[in-house]
């Protein structure tokens, strides 16, 4: 996997990012979700490096990068710190200026960083995600049952710390085999990493701690943009599930597209073929996507 590609861990001031990157060309910042690591990229990015700077990066708390000390209000893991990490870590990879992709929880970093930094951002594209505060606006049973993590891992420590400790396998292959449809696509060695980057103390309350601040801070930070007219102002690429939730529970709302426009002027996209984690079951579908939106052929 990554055949080609670098591997370093960057100091971006409060955390130090674990990251692989190749190719030549305007920079390209790939971030993962939950319970996945930069690995998720392994099918998609060698595919990009003929046009872009590929990094592939661990967020704070994830994979191989560090874990920060957390506080009481969870700041440190809010989506507006591991955002800064990202601006900070691209700098000193000489990109001032760049685009972002970002799966799931990474998703959620790429758009804050984003609103946060639109001197930085280029272009940005989601993938299978909607504005944390849209979710929570609209949580129902749907949410607590089908996504159990935002619950359950929000919770006040120790509860969740013990349970994803005790149980990472399960965790995995649970996410795996729910939001597929097509847990055969995930290698043996890749599941293994993913449960390995769960059995370290400090990266599973990192991680709960991303959650917490995805309940409490993230909220507030969302609608704090939203009351004062803040959009993201860059092209914005929206791309999710053809079988998941984003397809089938927000049709009331006018679905995914219509609720970015609630947060960009410039939004794309349309469904994927596959499940949650279709930039793993369909790489080569969600490559051209990005080609396509990114940096289009002339």
């Amino acid at each position: 996997m990554f055949e080609g590609f670098e591997s370093a861990e960057i100091d971006a001031g409060e955390a130090r990012i674990f990251i692989r990157r190749a190719g030549d060309g305007p920079g390209l910042l790939l971030l993962h979700g939950f319970p996945e690591t930069h690995l998720m990229w392994r099918d998609v990015a060698p595919k990009l490096t003929d046009r872009f700077s590929v990094i592939c990066a661990d967020l704070r708390g994830y994979g191989r990068s560090s874990c920060p000390a957390t506080a009481p209000d969870h700041a440190p893991y809010a989506k507006r710190t591991m955002a800064a990490d990202l601006v900070a870590l691209m700098t000193k990879l000489g990109f001032s200026r760049f685009m972002v992709a970002g799966h799931d929880r990474g998703g959620r970093v790429a758009y804050r960083l984003a609103l946060d930094h639109p001197d930085s951002v280029e272009k940005l594209a989601v993938l299978d995600i909607l504005p944390t505060a849209e979710v929570w606006d609209r949580a129902d049973a749907r949410l607590v049952l089908g996504y159990w993590p935002w619950s359950l891992l929000a919770q006040p420590e120790p509860l969740p710390e013990k349970i994803l400790a005790g149980a990472a396998e399960a965790i995995v292959d649970n996410a795996i085999d729910a939001w597929g449809p097509a847990p055969s696509t995930f290698p043996a060695g890749v599941r293994r990493a993913y449960v390995n980057a769960l059995n370290d103390p400090a990266h599973v309350h990192a991680i709960c701690e991303e959650y917490r601040a995805a309940a409490t801070l993230d909220r507030e930070h969302d609608h704090a943009d939203r009351a004062a007219g803040r959009r993201v102002a860059c092209p914005l690429l929206a791309l999710w599930s053809g079988h998941g939730a984003l397809a089938e529970w927000y049709g009331q709302d006018g679905g995914p597209l219509a609720l970015w426009r609630n947060w960009a002027d410039d939004v794309s996209g349309g469904a994927m073929p596959g499940g949650h984690f279709f930039p793993e079951e369909a790489p080569a579908e969600t490559a051209t996507r990005l080609r396509e939106f990114l940096l289009p052929e002339k």
